[in-house]
């Protein structure tokens, strides 16, 4: 999909600035999800559209702070170098503000359950990305391939809450130890959030409270210190549906 960060940065804009044609509902969605179109001078995109007035209400999570988190998951990824989330901004659509994320062209056939036993690394990244933020819906269709061989995750409305909420269908690693390269990149990430130097930072404080972003350093550093792959924690660890 993507050749580099002036692809990124290309898509960016155009999800920022382009004029978003609703293309159609996406029928499978909890809350109300929207295919669009977004048409630019300089390129045109498809995109995934969640309006913060779409959200079904959740007794855990803030009503209209779905689609924060779900740009708090793109600069979650952003940040730790992984570029596992699709492009994702915040912006005013059809249906008022919400997240527009960049549609990745895919097979909906192959997701993580019909892919189990291969791209062994990029999974291990995001079973580590879910864990850092709090997953409470790591579906097997939330993980998906492009045509150049790369994974993507995809939908995370409820994520980084303070409380553990870790729900996922991938528990191959546990036990195992973390790759060196990736425990690096969770080090770098710690050092980031204690910086508070760049306006990425400053953004994360304002998509997230308090609670959650201490929650959140807190399950960095765990990670670093036990630095293995967890064990399912307490109560239901596998969302459902699995698909």
């Amino acid at each position: 999909m993507m050749a580099g960060n002036d692809t990124t940065a290309a898509i960016l804009y155009i999800l920022e600035h382009g004029r978003i044609e609703l293309e159609g509902l996406v029928p499978w969605g909890s809350n109300y999800t929207f295919l669009v179109h977004i048409s630019h001078e300089s390129g045109k995109v498809d995109a995934i559209y969640k309006p913060s007035q779409g959200e079904r209400p959740l007794w855990d999570f803030s009503r209209g702070t779905l689609c924060l988190r779900e740009r708090a998951a793109y600069l979650t990824s952003e940040i730790l170098g992984w570029h596992i989330v699709p492009p994702t901004i915040l912006r005013e659509g059809p249906h008022g503000w919400g997240s527009v994320q960049y549609f990745v062209e895919h097979d909906p056939q192959l997701h993580y359950l019909t892919l189990q036993g291969q791209y062994e690394h990029q999974i291990q990244r995001i079973t580590l990305f879910d864990v850092l933020i709090n997953n409470a819906d790591r579906k097997s269709g939330h993980v998906i391939k492009d045509e150049e061989e790369q994974l993507w995750a995809i939908d995370h409305g409820v994520c980084f809450h303070a409380d553990y909420k870790l729900r996922s269908v991938i528990w191959d690693f546990s036990g195992h130890p973390i790759p060196e390269d990736l425990i690096a990149d969770l080090v770098s990430f710690r050092s980031w959030l204690g910086s508070g130097s760049d306006p990425s930072h400053e953004e994360l404080i304002q998509l997230l409270d308090r609670k959650e972003l201490d929650a959140l350093v807190g399950r960095v550093e765990h990670m670093i210190k036990e630095g293995i792959f967890p064990h399912p924690g307490a109560g239901r660890h596998y969302p459902w549906p699995l698909v």
